[in-house]
């Protein structure tokens, strides 16, 4: 958004205070903050601004804006979201739906580590494919050994994470409502009976799983199973109420060990903070529906460094953006009707960043994964 010539007034001081109220109105959000900078100057009537470009390293741009005038300097923050290119590259699967090894069938969660390695909970072939970078064709991790319920076997896997510090894989086995470990071809049961569908692990190690069927969200302690875990989100039966779930999915810990949780059935995302008795609702919750303020069933959620929420928004073939404390979102990708297209997304599921900020989206119903370049 530009403003028109907000920033100098002919009277002076009182204008150029009310420049700064209006140019911080339009600009200035707590979740933007900076860190490289570039200088440019321009001059105005009667003052000189001065415009510092601060771009961040994750997905915003901020920028500086000082004035100085015969009566003092005022400095504002403007902040520019950063974008991605529109037109994704397709990083695994996109022949098609099928069991090869170049293939994926219904891609669910994502999970891309530091050497740019994705890591696909696919559903349709009961298996973990883990592909690396420029890698023409992916190799199973675990599972792929046909739909079943033995150990060597998954029943369509609905999110996978990795362990950084063992380099073992925990799936989230749905429909065998277990959460299972898989470490160099050796599988063990964390958990048992429940209904998984999201997992997330803390700084500290901790692990969250989101239970579809209680409607909640546990934490266990790595490596301390033989427990129920804690109750951090949810618990409290099914409902709209910001106690309840209606199906939580996907789900996110930041740094404050708050969880973000894709509410899939009432359409929102909620945030509860830790030790929270009830979440926030920190996106959607307007009703299904394809307005910037409403969701058509989320699914994936992560959150950048500075507190920026992206979803999934599955029926409505996009991803959008929203910040803490606004009424709406923006389209990131997608957005351009349901399609095969590089530029078109089909119900899209997980969601993950890779270390340069490139944004990975499981393109569900177009059995690929599509990685859309930051623009720097």
């Amino acid at each position: 958004m530009e403003c028109n010539n907000p920033l100098v007034h002919k009277n002076g001081e009182e204008g150029i205070e009310m420049a700064a109220k209006k140019v911080t109105k339009y600009y200035t959000s707590p979740e933007c903050k900076a860190e490289t900078i570039i200088n440019s100057t321009t001059t105005t009537i009667g003052a000189t601004s001065t415009k510092t470009t601060m771009l961040t390293t994750s997905t915003t741009e901020t920028t500086i804006l000082t004035i100085s005038t015969n009566f003092h300097t005022t400095t504002m923050n403007e902040t520019k979201f950063n974008a991605w290119r529109q037109n994704a590259i397709t990083v695994a699967g996109g022949n098609g739906q099928g069991q090869e090894l170049n293939q994926v069938g219904w891609p669910i969660g994502i999970f891309i580590d530091k050497k740019k390695t994705a890591f696909i909970a696919d559903d349709y072939n009961h298996r973990i494919v883990e592909w690396k970078y420029d890698a023409k064709e992916g190799q199973v991790v675990a599972g792929g050994n046909g739909k079943g319920n033995r150990m060597d076997q998954l029943n369509e896997p609905a999110d996978v994470i990795v362990d950084q510090q063992n380099h073992s894989i925990i799936i989230a086995d749905c429909k065998n409502r277990r959460v299972i470990q898989w470490l160099n071809e050796i599988q063990q049961i964390l958990i048992k009976n429940i209904d998984c569908r999201g997992l997330a692990m803390d700084r500290n190690g901790f692990l969250y799983v989101s239970d579809c069927r209680e409607n909640e969200v546990r934490r266990w302690k790595i490596g301390e199973y033989n427990n129920e875990g804690i109750v951090v989100a949810g618990g409290n039966g099914n409902g709209n109420q910001l106690n309840q779930f209606n199906c939580p999915t996907f789900i996110f810990v930041d740094e404050d060990e708050s969880v973000y949780i894709s509410d899939k059935d009432n359409h929102r995302v909620m945030k509860w903070r830790k030790d929270a008795k009830e979440g926030t609702i920190v996106a959607g919750g307007n009703g299904q529906g394809k307005k910037f303020s409403q969701f058509s069933y989320p699914q994936g959620v992560i959150v950048d460094d500075l507190g920026q929420i992206y979803v999934a928004d599955m029926w409505n073939h996009r991803v959008m953006r929203w910040c803490e404390g606004k009424e709406e979102g923006e389209i990131v990708v997608g957005g351009n009707g349901q399609g095969n297209q590089f530029n078109q997304l089909n119900s899209p599921k997980g969601l993950s960043f890779d270390d340069e900020g490139n944004l990975y989206v499981a393109d569900y119903s177009n059995y690929r994964i599509q990685k859309f370049e930051i623009i720097l």
